[in-house]
């Protein structure tokens, strides 16, 4: 079936981590507002290690100027996520914003249900493509409601 080889295919280049880390080096070249604004670079420190992380991510949803919304395609093992349950002082790179301080919160499941729906409602062709791919990853279906798709709000702090 043409959504299995998807979801395999889109779960390999998930787990290539040359391929997943190539976007970092657009926003340490100060080029990261190439990739738009559905695009964020998060930087966290590692629980164990104590040095600076980086991630990119898709942001999900981006309710007011200063909030955005990611989500885990790992779950709650993906090592970032784990890193801003340790410590929720993050930085965020996204558009023209470079290393902005932000905190990190997670999203309660309707908070999530809510933000998924909204993304769906905005980006059905990629969601179609994506859904397969995050239910390959999680291991678990991806439902709008009681998702098991976790999700990050991260706020941007005043400076």
């Amino acid at each position: 079936m043409l959504s299995d080889a998807i979801a395999k295919a889109g779960s390999a280049v998930l787990r290539s981590r040359p391929l997943m880390r190539a976007p970092i080096w657009l926003y340490r070249a100060r080029l990261g507002f190439l990739l738009g604004s559905r695009i964020l670079q998060l930087e966290h420190i590692g629980r164990r290690s104590g040095l600076k992380r980086h991630v990119v991510l898709e942001v999900i949803d981006h309710p007011d100027p200063d909030t955005y919304v990611v989500a885990s395609g790992f779950g709650t093992r993906a090592q970032w996520y784990r890193n801003i349950e340790a410590d929720p002082n993050v930085r965020v790179s996204v558009g023209t914003r470079v290393s902005a301080p932000a905190t990190a919160r997670v999203l309660s499941t309707s908070e999530a249900d809510a933000a998924l729906g909204r993304y769906i409602s905005r980006h059905r062709r990629a969601w179609d493509t994506l859904k397969p791919v995050l239910e390959s990853t999680l291991g678990a279906p991806v439902a709008t409601e009681n998702t098991a798709l976790p999700m990050v709000e991260l706020r941007l702090t005043p400076q």
